[in-house]
């Protein structure tokens, strides 16, 4: 049977999930349609061809009339938290947008709802869902070039044109490390299979950036396996843009790994590339290299595992416990950016 779900917050980004995410998933069924904005509902509605008789203005009518199994939050950020835990004291399975949550403390809220209940909490990394990053992921656990030492990750983009009165983008909270470098972040422990301890940041907000918090930052990264992470992020760069995943040098005891992704439309992989060149006494070699197959790209792949796992019983590759590091790492390189100091990267309950 698939997995009956009620998407909540289907305005915007949540309107984009409706049309190209969720009917991507043959494992997954929409049962209702939430947003509290009734001119938000009625586009998604003609937009995503969702049936009157599914619309609802709140969670907790559209459980009431509604069987289902689970709940997808692609609200913004600031109700990922409420709308969680009273889907969980419902009895419902939850697929939360990232962040997680504001707050780590916030998400050990979550965390604890769902023990109580005996349900799921997965959060959508989606950018973990893409060949290139899980073919770099398996080079470096199966040390294909030896062992990994310093990696390099470029972020580029321009988002610096719109009128700066009333944009949104511009008066996010923390814009770059929240809204963007957390799936950076994620995929750096996805990559190199460590977590981490430690993070260095700094701004690097041009004067022509609109946006009022950090836009661009140079990050260095300590891990817990000994690799250092040099990071560049920028939403108001003149450079050339980047693919979305980013572009990553790994540099290894043997060689080099380069790999970047998520350059196409929604649901594609076109643009993922990954290449291997190894170091020997006469000079570097490249090496042709075979991508892994992934049958669900970017948001499709998220809602997949997370209807696999429950089917299963076991806990998703990115479950709320799992991506508070990833959580934790955001939350902490803010706080470098205030107290211009090394931070630790910690996210227990204490």
């Amino acid at each position: 049977m698939a997995l009956r779900l009620i998407h909540v917050g289907i305005g915007g980004w949540g309107g984009d999930w409706a049309v190209n995410a969720v009917p991507r998933v043959p494992t997954i069924e929409r049962v209702a349609a939430v947003d509290a904005d009734p001119a938000a509902l009625a586009k998604a509605r003609k937009r995503a061809g969702i049936p009157e008789e599914q619309c609802f203005t709140s969670l907790g009518e559209a459980m009431d009339k509604v069987q289902a199994d689970a709940v997808l939050v692609t609200a913004t950020v600031g109700a990922h938290v409420p709308l969680a835990v009273e889907a969980l004291h419902a009895g419902k399975h939850v697929l939360v947008e990232k962040p997680f949550a504001p707050t780590v403390a916030e998400a050990h809220e979550v965390l604890a709802a769902a023990e109580e209940a005996g349900r799921t909490v997965m959060v959508s990394q989606n950018y973990r869902f893409y060949p290139a990053a899980r073919t770099a992921a398996r080079l470096v656990a199966d040390q294909a070039l030896g062992r990994l030492g310093t990696v390099h990750i470029d972020f580029r983009k321009w988002a610096n044109s719109a009128p700066e009165a009333g944009h949104r983008h511009y008066r996010l909270v923390h814009p770059l490390l929240y809204d963007m470098a957390i799936h950076h972040f994620d995929l750096m422990r996805l990559v190199l299979g460590q977590d981490p301890v430690s993070v260095y940041a700094q701004v690097t907000d041009p004067p022509w950036s609109r946006f009022k918090e950090e836009a661009s930052a140079v990050l260095t990264v300590a891990f817990d396996g000994g690799s250092v992470v040099s990071y560049r992020g920028s939403w108001v760069s003149s450079g050339e843009p980047t693919p979305w995943s980013g572009v990553w040098h790994l540099e290894c005891e043997d060689g080099e790994i380069y790999w970047t992704g998520r350059d196409g439309p929604a649901g594609s992989a076109e643009g993922d590339d990954i290449r291997v060149t190894r170091r020997g006494d006469d000079g570097r070699t490249a090496e042709p290299v075979t991508m892994l197959d992934v049958p669900y790209i970017g948001r499709a792949g998220s809602l997949a595992e997370f209807a696999r796992a429950i089917e299963a019983g076991e806990e998703p590759e990115s479950s709320g416990r799992r991506n508070l590091a990833s959580l934790a790492l955001a939350e902490t390189a803010a706080r470098s950016v205030v107290s211009g100091q090394v931070e630790k990267v910690t996210w227990g309950k204490d």
